[in-house]
């Protein structure tokens, strides 16, 4: 992969869409060989949105994913020979680099109340910072995710719900399992709340190759 890296003068790197797209093509062909004994949950067809939202994120705000997050480490500065190393290594699915203030779970709504606590210690602290939580559709449509953003919407919490829809919610339409036409978040787009959507060409997890259990 050339490193099409942009020199930026600010707080985090710029990257262009080619060089994330580039990323996740080299993940593929890891893991459709083999090299990857463990999940990989690829992006694709969100990069200008991607990059777009991290020209408001900071070096010192805080990023937590799920279990789909190669596109927030590169974009948090995480170096990519380390995070690919981390891939390789089978924890695709959670990605934890405490240094550039970037976690993420595979545990459907695990990083939302880490990410209110974490907001919340903001707060107190009187610091500048925010945090920015990355959630799925179907991730958004949870108890979990109601309460966290109602109680971070009531207390005026540093914190920023980025609800990205792909369609692919576990091999499931989000829409058909709750029987809605309209997510409850869907088009929201104000100083709470990203909603977005975009299609992807890869399956919900896996590289569309090699089958994965």
């Amino acid at each position: 992969m050339q490193d099409t890296v942009l020199e930026n003068t600010k707080r985090l790197p710029q990257l262009t869409p080619e060089y994330l797209r580039e990323f996740e093509e080299e993940i593929a062909a890891e893991f459709n060989v083999g090299n990857i004994r463990a999940p990989v949950h690829l992006y694709s067809g969100n990069e200008e949105m991607m990059i777009d939202l991290f020209r408001g994120i900071h070096r010192d705000d805080w990023v937590l994913c799920s279990w789909r997050s190669h596109y927030q480490c590169l974009l948090k500065g995480v170096p990519r020979d380390e995070l690919k190393r981390e891939i390789l290594d089978g924890r695709s699915i959670s990605l934890c680099f405490p240094e550039y203030r970037i976690f993420s779970s595979a545990i459907v709504t695990g990083i939302l109340p880490i990410g209110v606590g974490i907001a919340m210690a903001i707060k107190r602290s009187g610091e500048k910072n925010r945090v920015y939580c990355f959630i799925g559709e179907m991730t958004s449509e949870t108890g979990v995710a109601h309460e966290c953003i109602k109680y971070s919407e009531n207390h005026n919490l540093p914190i920023h719900f980025i609800i990205e829809d792909n369609g692919k919610s576990v091999c499931t339409d989000t829409r058909q399992a709750w029987n809605c036409e309209k997510l409850t978040y869907e088009g929201i787009r104000n100083h709470r709340i990203t909603y977005y959507k975009y299609n992807s060409k890869w399956p919900h997890a896996g590289a569309g190759v090699r089958v994965q259990f």
